[in-house]
């Protein structure tokens, strides 16, 4: 019996990745929700194989009445992610109070939820274990994030159907140029030397020096597979981080993107000194509008999604960003 599959922010870059990955299953009785007031979006949808589309002005309340049938799973990948965005009645209502009622539906429903939480909320915190102790966001956007991990703890030990939260860390990948200045980093770089030749970096800042600052980089494909194993494994559910483990600097995100692009034009290797001293990789000074409001250092901590028994490999940077840069090459192609 085929499975009916919901994934809001569907023409997103993480949702119309996680279709892809359901597709490649074979699984297509999938109901994409978005809102494709930014149309440029629809472009994520184009190769991927839907029951329907329905917007998200509508989806929640019709889901809410039983519209659209037993559902198995929903994927829940909408949301507001720009963490610049000051606007924090839009940012509670779009990302808590749909959650809140996507929940309530799901628990009443028997219907398996898998949704996207995020690293935002641990903002200023040194240690990034899911700990009420290690949650300290930064801006509303992490804030609105968190109070929804909260509701979900507290029902958690009386849900009759799979609940489970996942907090990304840095995710990149194919189908996140719609993000424009929230795409990652490794997407900026590309497109930087590409059309300039160098790649530019923030210099010092936070007591981390210039390109220092520290993140875990995680590949929109890792990320894919470890929500598909979860969904392989209905009866796992919690609230787990989602990144590779490793903190990395943004200097090995310029390092992997110039030495991709180099390769291809049959250029050698070059260290990240000969990037600096040719001038392939440029600083500039740190922007005011991000002072005391960025995170200089993340590192996933696994403890709780190996505990639940998920040991996928996942990729470090030199590794994903140079296959991101191979993909992005062939389709710039």
């Amino acid at each position: 019996m085929s499975k009916r599959i919901v994934v809001t922010g569907a023409a997103g870059f993480i949702g119309s990745n996680v279709v892809r990955g359901l597709n490649a299953r074979g699984i297509t009785d999938i109901i994409a929700v978005d809102n494709l007031t930014q149309a440029d979006k629809f472009a994520n949808l184009v190769d991927l194989q839907l029951a329907d589309y329905v917007d998200k002005t509508v989806f929640y309340d019709g889901f809410a009445r039983g519209r659209y049938g037993h559902v198995d799973a929903v994927f829940h990948e909408g949301a507001c992610s720009d963490t610049m965005q000051h606007d924090g009645r839009y940012m509670m209502d779009n990302n808590y109070a749909t959650s809140r009622t996507l929940l309530d539906a799901c628990l009443a429903q028997g219907t398996r939820l898998l949704y996207a939480s995020s690293a935002a909320v641990y903002g200023a915190s040194s240690r990034f274990v899911e700990q009420p102790d290690c949650e300290r966001p930064l801006n509303v956007y992490g804030y609105s994030k968190l109070l929804f991990d909260q509701v979900v703890r507290r029902h958690l030990p009386h849900a009759r159907s799979q609940v489970a939260g996942f907090r990304y860390f840095n995710v990149y990948g194919p189908g996140e140029a719609h993000k424009g200045r929230m795409a990652s980093v490794a997407l900026h770089h590309f497109h930087q030397f590409r059309k300039q030749g160098y790649v530019e970096l923030f210099g010092a800042y936070g007591g981390f020096g210039a390109g220092m600052q520290r993140r875990d980089f995680v590949h929109v494909d890792d990320v894919v597979a470890v929500k598909l194993w979860f969904f392989d494994h209905p009866y796992s559910s919690g609230v787990f981080n989602l990144g590779s483990g490793r903190a990395q600097p943004f200097n090995d995100v310029a390092h992997a993107v110039a030495n991709t692009l180099r390769a291809a034009d049959g250029h050698g290797p070059l260290s990240l000194q000969q990037l600096v001293d040719e001038r392939l990789l440029r600083y500039v000074d740190f922007p005011a509008a991000l002072v005391g409001k960025y995170q200089c250092h993340t590192e996933a901590d696994l403890g709780a999604l190996r505990a639940a028994g998920c040991d996928l490999a996942l990729r470090d940077v030199a590794r994903g960003v140079a296959d991101y840069v191979e993909q992005l090459l062939l389709r710039h192609a």
